[in-house]
């Protein structure tokens, strides 16, 4: 089952769109706060979004921007802004298709189905996970923090993957330095040290503070800065 976020403000049409696409076996979610898109769509995890241009607080190009920075999810502009400075604009930000209001709803979901095919026959999308609001981006080993990017080398991104996939909970330094084994060597325990120090510096000049948290004589957890 494919999940779809509609970002529409008119509640006629999300809902109608969204009860359409249930009725064809989608899991289709409608937002409901048009002021943190990007926290909706994180939770969600959505294979497509269909995006209106015209929205409260921010237009849909903003957020189709945003959205780039974490994920290549297909993006599909809908909007009766159909001259072609905006159809052009849509794509220039990393839209996928434009389809015109008003629609019809087979003609929408012939549309959907198609990008669908295309996507996900060939390729998967970008993961994410996100702790305390520090997006972790799976598929470039960055990390998004309030619309910032942070470039993280192997061993960073190791580290932080493995607290994340056990957020709330303490990872042991053995079960770190696992993670670390390269083929090649075993990175020590001072070695550990040498790169969480260094990883913990790199997050707090980003403005992350206390966000690797040390349990002593135990190893290492997630804080909530």
């Amino acid at each position: 089952m494919y999940r779809i976020l509609i970002v529409e403000d008119d509640r006629v049409i999300s809902k109608q769109v969204e009860k359409h696409l249930a009725k064809w076996g989608y899991e289709a979610v409608c937002v409901d706060n048009f002021e943190n898109i990007l926290t909706q769509f994180i939770s969600f995890d959505p294979q497509l979004v269909l995006l209106d241009i015209g929205l409260p607080f921010y237009n849909g190009y903003y957020w189709c921007g945003e959205i780039r920075k974490i994920s290549q999810v297909p993006v599909v502009f809908v909007s009766s802004a159909a001259d072609n400075m905006n159809i052009v604009m849509a794509m220039n930000m990393g839209g996928d298709d434009f389809i015109v209001k008003p629609y019809d709803l087979e003609v929408l979901l012939a549309k959907i189905q198609a990008i669908l095919r295309r996507t996900y026959s060939f390729q998967n999308q970008s993961a994410v996970a996100e702790h305390a609001g520090v997006i972790l981006n799976l598929s470039d080993m960055s990390l998004l923090y309030e619309g910032k990017r942070l470039e993280l080398s192997k061993n960073e991104f190791r580290i932080l993957q493995l607290l994340y996939e056990h957020a709330g909970k303490t990872v042991s330094r053995e079960g770190i330095m696992k993670r670390l084994w390269d083929n090649e060597y075993f990175v020590d325990d001072n070695t550990l040290t040498v790169n969480m120090n260094r990883l913990r510096k790199k997050l707090e000049e980003a403005g992350i503070q206390n966000f690797i948290l040390t349990k002593k004589g135990v190893g290492y957890q997630l804080g909530n800065g």
